[in-house]
């Protein structure tokens, strides 16, 4: 195993919610509230991750260097998600009005947090250096090019691109067979 990644001992006292086999976490990653943090099998996070709050991560995902999710209101990466680098996840964003005051060092009855949950369904994945806000949606086997921003929840088996990502064309549903190929090499039900 690469030294550079977590053993199974180490990642048994990182405090995690949970994490299931074949898990490899480089010991760049920084994890705020790990207790919060689920993880599945088949999971690689690379060097200079950030993982903060509540973050509930399936099997088969792959997060590039680089990549931040703030999971203040839940962040959920279904299975077969693949985060390209720089990716980062808002689930929670200050108040831009100039009614309240921002950032943590502010006491709570100052400030107005708003957002939701981020759900990353199945086979979705996300292009270097793109945004996604809060309180969405990104449907089943969904593309995000890379340098996007997303501001709201997407329909299934797109592709998608550009500030704010807008419908580009239908994606192909063949990465299905693939994954049926891949769970029958694994030995995986």
């Amino acid at each position: 195993m690469d030294c550079s990644f977590y053993g199974k001992e180490e990642l048994s006292r990182l405090g995690l919610k949970s994490f299931g086999e074949k898990v490899l976490i480089s010991k760049k990653v920084s994890l705020y509230s790990p207790q919060k943090i689920s993880i599945g099998s088949y999971v690689r996070i690379d060097d200079f991750c950030i993982l903060s709050g509540e973050i509930n991560i399936d099997s088969f995902v792959h997060i590039a260097a680089y990549c931040v999710l703030y999971g203040r209101n839940g962040i959920i990466l279904e299975d077969y998600i693949s985060l390209s680098a720089k990716t980062i996840i808002y689930s929670a964003s200050d108040d831009f009005s100039g009614e309240y005051l921002f950032g943590p060092t502010i006491p709570e009855e100052f400030t107005n947090v708003i957002g939701g949950k981020v759900l990353l369904k199945k086979y979705s994945m996300i292009g270097a250096g793109s945004i996604v806000f809060p309180n969405l949606i990104i449907g089943e086997g969904t593309a995000v090019g890379a340098l996007s921003l997303v501001n709201k929840s997407l329909e299934p088996w797109g592709i998608y691109g550009g500030i704010p990502a807008k419908f580009i064309k239908n994606r192909s549903k063949s990465l299905l067979e693939k994954k049926v190929l891949l769970r029958e090499k694994l030995k995986l039900k």
